[in-house]
């Protein structure tokens, strides 16, 4: 029996529109995005490059505000964004600090005594086969272990909320397969409700339960499709129903990336 998070926690975004100015004027990265993160689920936001999904989980993250619409937090104590856990492709450690220190920094952060946090983050550290690494410093590891520090500090803090930013983006095939299995498997123990951000459609449907299909810029919802197939897959041998589920959504997406790359 999976032990859910806490508190469940919704995320609603109505007619969310940013925009910036550049050099070159005002660029509407969002156009009247509407979508419900429902409690406990693993979203996945796929769409072609600059189409706004990061700029959508910045948002949803309180980094940025948006031009217009609004996002609600049902579920969250004040009904503002939670402190969430994120995770960003590259350089999410602070390199000033230990391995150790860097999963426990959340839990600092939430006045949580030394002894407590370092005892939670030695933990985390065993399951993922960094303990004999805990007094290290991140330039001293792989990448695919400092993203494993990066991950364990969003996970260890317990949030309600957990943003991911192309967390695998930077690493290779192998790595990125074991990375996205324990990912899941530290995810299934609270499942807090995650938004993953990803250009790899296979990722996606290795990983969610839902995929929402974003447009080229303005980003726009063209899809939010269901994963129908069951837990675990295998991210190296998609069974049918998989692939097809990966043709549809490039069939969404291929006109989208052409349109971008100005191909005809």
């Amino acid at each position: 029996m999976v032990a859910p998070a806490a508190a469940a926690l919704t995320v609603r975004c109505h007619d969310l529109s940013c925009r910036y100015a550049s050099a070159r004027g005002v660029v509407e990265a969002l156009r009247d995005v509407t979508l419900t993160l429902a409690p406990h689920q693993f979203v996945s936001l796929v769409g072609p490059s600059g189409c706004g999904k990061s700029t959508l989980l910045r948002a949803v993250a309180g980094l940025l505000a948006p031009s217009g619409g609004n996002i609600v937090f049902d579920g969250a104590p004040d009904g503002r964004s939670p402190r969430g856990g994120l995770v960003v492709q590259e350089n999410g450690t602070f390199p000033w600090m230990t391995v150790r220190d860097n999963v426990a920094f959340g839990l600092e952060l939430a006045g949580i005594s030394r002894s407590e946090r370092e005892a939670k983050a030695d933990a985390y550290l065993a399951r993922v086969g960094l303990d004999a690494f805990t007094a290290h410093f991140p330039h001293e590891l792989s990448v695919g272990m400092r993203q494993r520090v990066a991950i364990g500090r969003a996970i260890v803090a317990d949030a309600q909320l957990l943003l991911m930013d192309e967390p695998f983006g930077a690493l290779d095939a192998q790595t990125r397969w074991v990375l996205q299995g324990e990912l899941l498997r530290i995810w299934e123990e609270r499942r807090p409700l995650v938004l993953f951000v990803t250009h790899d459609i296979q990722e996606a449907i290795t990983l969610s339960d839902r995929i929402v299909v974003m447009s080229g810029r303005p980003g726009r919802i063209l899809d939010d499709i269901s994963v129908p197939m069951p837990r675990p897959r295998a991210p190296r041998v998609l069974p049918p129903a998989a692939l097809a589920l990966q043709d549809h959504i490039w069939h969404l997406l291929e006109g989208e990336v052409r349109r971008g790359l100005a191909v005809r």
